[in-house]
């Protein structure tokens, strides 16, 4: 494997990329790079970080509409940061305070041979396009839809499938067979379906994208929490990565049950995912909180309403 490849880490947003990019950034190989392409700034809307306009959630990238994307990530993946494209964009203090992170890390990054890592869920459909444009390590996080949807429900949020049915390169190339179901779902008060129905259409997606592309890998967030030292040393190899004593204390010291936070960080929607959803956890809790967010009702709902595309991923 070529050491110089970019890492993708994606997948729904709450199905654990920030985790497990920080996880992976723990061996000093790479440079970790968060949410370029969320809309919402921060953490997007940085043109020094991604040079590029990004107009919807889950933006979609092929080659009909590569260019702006492939200068753009070039940039991205090879470490460039720039600088006068961020000053032209965003200069208020908390803005030159990130500009002078960003930059510094970039570079620091670039000097010493390390990989770009992008962490961002907001990439999951356009996975593919990185894998073969950009020859990333492609790797799509899944998380079983009824922890998910629990995940979803403690923070309060929804989903706005006009993101989706705005693209029509996105409609024509994967989303086209849903787009009645998806259109029905707008303006629906009905969280637990809506919420299904992202899950559904976008692991169906990427169940066909990995069918054709070599280097996208789907790995599922229960493996890695239920196991965590044998899951990450699978995943530092996939990724090319050196799996030693280092990045083994890190992942050890990151998800044992006597280093999870005593209270819970809280997030606004209105200012994205301005800051990366890891902390150190109790991996294996982690797996069964769902129980304390949705009823039996809602549970065995869930799981009705993915079952095609779950049981491609999940048994039972």
């Amino acid at each position: 494997m070529t050491v110089t490849r970019p890492i993708l880490i994606t997948g729904l947003p709450r199905s654990g990329t920030s985790w497990v990019g920080k996880m992976l950034q723990a061996g000093g190989e790479v440079v970790y790079v968060n949410e370029p392409l969320n809309p919402s700034r921060p953490p997007g809307r940085s043109p020094g970080v991604l040079n590029a306009s990004v107009t919807h959630a889950f933006q979609y990238i092929c080659e009909d509409n590569e260019a702006p994307w492939l200068r753009a990530f070039g940039d991205t993946t090879r470490l460039r940061y720039r600088t006068l494209a961020e000053l032209r964009a965003n200069r208020a203090l908390p803005d030159l305070a990130r500009l002078a992170k960003n930059a510094s890390a970039f570079t620091v990054g670039r000097v010493r041979g390390r990989r770009a890592l992008l962490d961002d869920p907001y990439a999951v459909l356009s996975a593919a396009w990185f894998a073969r444009r950009l020859g990333a390590v492609a790797i799509v996080l899944i998380r079983d839809p009824v922890t998910w949807s629990g995940s979803w429900r403690k923070l309060g949020w929804t989903t706005y499938f006009h993101e989706l049915l705005e693209q029509p390169l996105l409609m024509r190339d994967l989303l086209g067979e849903h787009a009645d179901e998806l259109r029905a779902l707008v303006g629906s008060q009905d969280e637990l379906a809506k919420n299904a129905a992202l899950w559904r259409v976008t692991y169906d997606a990427i169940d066909a994208m990995r069918k054709d592309v070599e280097s996208l890998h789907v790995v599922r967030y229960e493996d890695l929490a239920g196991d965590p030292e044998t899951g990450f040393g699978e995943l530092y190899g996939t990724c090319g990565l050196t799996w030693d004593a280092s990045a083994r204390q890190a992942v050890r010291a990151a998800t044992q049950a006597e280093n999870a936070p005593t209270r819970a960080m809280s997030w606004s929607l209105r200012g994205g995912l301005s800051r990366t959803a890891y902390q150190p956890m109790d991996s294996k809790a982690a797996l069964v909180t769902y129980r304390e967010r949705l009823t039996e009702e809602e549970i065995a709902r869930v799981k009705e309403l993915t079952a095609d595309v779950r049981a491609r991923y999940y048994a039972g």
